[in-house]
Parts: structure tokens; C-alpha cells; sequence
């Protein structure tokens, strides 16, 4: 039988981190602005779709949508003792290099099947400006197969974190705006799934115009 939502462990370790580190950080550090915060559900699977411009992403986007958002990590992580357990609980799930297509979907439908969030950057990679301009159908197709609802959410300002040659992140203006959910696509085919996949990539990026 599933849980509803996500292991107490799990919810701990989340709050934790993020009253300690994350909120402080985006709040004086980046002077964070978040809107939308109401549109998220707060139990059951959720597909949480996004731009990303920077390696800050994922904890600002579980951050502000106010749930963990499991996450894919690269294999090497999990065999740091401590690391392994500490990350894994906060929703991290381990992906080898060259197949992260088919374990990360894998990974991902799992934690839906057990009414976590799970987090699909939509481009599938990081853009230089923030933009959504080529998405991928992998989001739309977890939704299709577990019916979880689509969340579009704008990170605008991340890219500028790290410029070229800078040692530490640079304290810039981050704005996160969270859409409205979208539902999933009733049908797996690919005409299904792109136009979903469409409709998550116009809600960014017009979150993302409205800028600061």
C-alpha cells in the first residue's frame, strides 16, 4: 500500500535543510521572490516541470514549492558513506552516466507510485538564459503513465549565479514563479504527450517573461 506522501524521515530532513540553508539563502542571499505558492498540491504524486539555467536548481525548486521533489544524482554520490543514506532520504535517486533517460524515468515513476513529487527539468539539460526552447516528452509521459498532475515552475534569474571564472555564487536577484497544475495527458501516444509537453513549455515561459 503507498503512502500519501512522503516518509516522516524524509519530510524531516527536508525541513531541515530547508529552514537552515535553502530559505535563508534565497531570502537574504539572492533577495528570493516566490509566487504561486498556493498552486501546489500538497499530497499525492506531482510532476514538477521547470526551466534550468544552474546547479542551484533543484534545492531552490523544492524549496519554494514547499515539498521534497525527488531528484536525479549521479551514481558516485551513492557510494560516499553518510552522504548515500542523507541524500537518499531527502529524495535523491542514483542515475549512471550514459542511460540517464531510461533509469531517471524508471526512478522517477517510482517515487509517484509512492505519492512523492518528482522533478523533470524540461529541456533535460541547463540553457544559458533560462529558457525552455526544446522540451522533452519524458515529463509528460510520467504523468501519462502515473496520472500525476503537472506543475510548470519559472526559476528567472538562476543563470546568472555563476558567470565564467567566478569562484563562489554571486548574490543575484532570483524570482520563482509556480503555475498553475496542469492535468495529465489522458492517452500515452506521442501526439498526447507533445502536446502537453507544449503546453508546459508556453506556462514557463510565460512565467519567465513576466522577469523580475
Amino acid at each position: 500500500m503507498p503512502r500519501s506522501r512522503e516518509p516522516f524521515a524524509s519530510l524531516l530532513l527536508y525541513h531541515l535543510f530547508k529552514w537552515s540553508v535553502v530559505s535563508p539563502g534565497l531570502h537574504l542571499y539572492f533577495r528570493g521572490r516566490v509566487y504561486g505558492a498556493g498552486n501546489v498540491p500538497k499530497t499525492g504524486p506531482l510532476v514538477v516541470v521547470s526551466n534550468h539555467a544552474s546547479d542551484f536548481d533543484p534545492p531552490l525548486l523544492s524549496c519554494c514549492v514547499g515539498r521534497p521533489v525527488a531528484y536525479m544524482a549521479k551514481e558516485e554520490l551513492f557510494q560516499v558513506p553518510v552522504l548515500k543514506q542523507a541524500i537518499a532520504l531527502y529524495g535523491a535517486y542514483p542515475v549512471k552516466r550514459g542511460s540517464a533517460d531510461r533509469s531517471a524515468l524508471r526512478a522517477a515513476m517510482g517515487f509517484l507510485e509512492q505519492n512523492w513529487a518528482a522533478g523533470v527539468f524540461l529541456t533535460g539539460t541547463r540553457t544559458p538564459d533560462g529558457k525552455v526552447t526544446d522540451p522533452k516528452l519524458g515529463a509528460a509521459w510520467l504523468a501519462a503513465k502515473t496520472q500525476a498532475p503537472l506543475l510548470p515552475v519559472s526559476l528567472w534569474g538562476t543563470h546568472a549565479i555563476f558567470r565564467k571564472g567566478s569562484a563562489a555564487p554571486r548574490s543575484v536577484p532570483l524570482t520563482i514563479r509556480i503555475g498553475e497544475v496542469i492535468p495529465p495527458p489522458q492517452a500515452g501516444d506521442r501526439e498526447a504527450l507533445e502536446a502537453v509537453t507544449q503546453q508546459c513549455a508556453a506556462a514557463i515561459n510565460a512565467l519567465h517573461d513576466l522577469g523580475r
